[in-house]
């Protein structure tokens, strides 16, 4: 049986270097794990508890809570927006929360890596993104980090894919998340 890992991408760009880095990943998952990239943070709306009500969850957000249901761990890509966490992987979060206590990241093995333009590869808002999810109650591995500075120079002529050192720090967090989800055991 495969370890199922959903990832997220906290930028909407479409040359955007953490979603290359995630289609790295799901390009270099090892053996026995399969990576999906979900599509279409994009599309869900802000988090309001006046439009969570079982029954009309928005569609975009129904999507998001059926995909995350079905996997055994995350992996999200933060990029660093004026030193934090972008808005749209927090929303992702706060609907992955709820309902509170049972949400889908509840329990379930997370790591969060990324890249950005500046010298420490978008560390402040990796590390929001970690205290967040541990909030929502997930299960953050506080050890499997990647975080990859100059992102703009670094990636201008080379996609993630084709960077040995990339591939190899992004392969080692996959196989630390994939050994702490409960199919790994």
């Amino acid at each position: 049986m495969s370890v199922r890992i959903l990832a997220l991408v906290g930028s909407l760009r479409a040359g955007s270097h953490n979603r290359q880095l995630a289609e790295t990943a799901v390009k270099h998952a090892p053996t026995g794990v399969e990576i999906t990239l979900f599509e279409g943070l994009a599309e869900v709306p802000f988090y309001n508890e006046d439009i969570d009500v079982e029954g009309s969850v928005p569609e975009a957000a129904a999507r998001l809570r059926a995909a995350a249901g079905q996997v055994d761990g995350f992996l999200l890509f933060s990029p660093e927006y004026n030193g934090t966490i972008p808005a749209v992987l927090k929303n992702a979060i706060d609907w992955l929360s709820r309902p509170y206590g049972a949400g889908a990241l509840s329990g379930k093995p997370v790591a969060v890596v990324g890249t950005a333009f500046g010298q420490y590869g978008g560390v402040w808002a990796q590390d929001e993104a970690r205290k967040s999810l541990g909030i929502a109650g997930a299960s953050v591995l506080e050890d499997a980090k990647l975080s990859i500075p100059g992102s703009v120079t670094r990636f201008a002529e080379t996609h993630p894919s084709d960077d040995t050192e990339v591939v190899t720090g992004l392969t080692e967090v996959i196989q630390q998340l994939s050994q702490a989800t409960p199919s790994a055991a």
